[in-house]
């Protein structure tokens, strides 16, 4: 698969895979992905290549992206702004967990948007836990800067996914973990994303594009329940549930619940 790269607003490089043919359609992932992640990713992308032209990214200091420092929450933006534009100008695009909430500030700020499909993006509705992310992001970068990277996905693991310790434990066995400690520098911004909190909602009104918010029936209910808070505050956006999905959804269910709204 061929490489591409577009210049983002601040001069960093970001790097994007394109397969298939027809409408464009940018995929955003969430914390821990990069353009190989089966929920946001190649394999996604692989599901909707034969009705779709896929743009799947790296996310800025992920796989071939570059990362220009001190990080900024408009950066990210300006980013996506250079891949619609990539894409022809406009583009349908596709956000999972906080490359969701990612998508819905795009398209609040009028990028050319005209279709929008979200899963489970962590719209926090406490806004105290919200804030305290912000802290658990600079721990996070401490934790990094000190070159503790395990201990930075041990703490978004228990403190962030709420994971039981043992579940951790289990997981740092896994041949997995190494590639989450290599991303462990970009989960303060995924953190950050989200510490914006209920206040997100207020700005949704301004959403034009069409909208389908989804979640799992099997996620958890203050997930549910924010999901369903975030539908009702975007104009005309529908809401639908994966039955016996989670967090972890499966992309085969995620490629038919596209196909079915993009292609309308």
């Amino acid at each position: 698969m061929t490489i591409h790269t577009v210049k983002s607003a601040d001069g960093t490089s970001i790097a994007f895979e394109v397969t298939g043919k027809g409408p464009p359609l940018i995929l955003v992932g969430g914390a821990f992905c990069d353009r190989t992640a089966p929920t946001s990713g190649a394999p996604l992308a692989a599901l909707l290549a034969h009705r779709f032209t896929v743009f799947n990214p790296d996310r800025r200091g992920r796989g071939d992206s570059g990362d220009t420092l001190p990080h900024a929450l408009d950066r990210e933006g300006e980013d996506l702004a250079a891949l619609i534009t990539a894409a022809g100008g406009s583009a349908a695009v596709f956000g999972n967990s906080s490359g969701g909430l990612l998508a819905l500030d795009a398209a609040a700020r009028g990028f050319s948007i005209p279709k929008l499909v979200v899963y489970e993006p962590p719209v926090i509705l406490d806004a105290g836990r919200a804030r305290s992310f912000e802290d658990l992001a600079k721990q996070l970068d401490e934790a990094v800067a000190g070159n503790r990277r395990s201990e930075a996905v041990e703490l978004y693991f228990t403190k962030v996914m709420q994971m039981p310790a043992p579940a951790v434990a289990q997981l740092r066995k896994a041949p997995m973990w190494a590639g989450l400690e290599h991303l462990a520098h970009t989960l303060s911004y995924d953190l950050l994303i989200t510490a914006r909190g209920p206040s997100r909602l207020e700005q949704m009104s301004a959403v034009r594009a069409a909208t389908l918010v989804m979640d799992g029936g099997a996620s958890p209910g203050w997930m549910r329940e924010a999901i369903q808070t975030l539908a009702r505050a975007i104009p005309g956006a529908r809401h639908r549930t994966l039955e016996g999905q989670t967090h972890a959804v499966d992309p085969k269910a995620l490629a038919r619940a596209l196909e079915e709204f993009l292609g309308e």
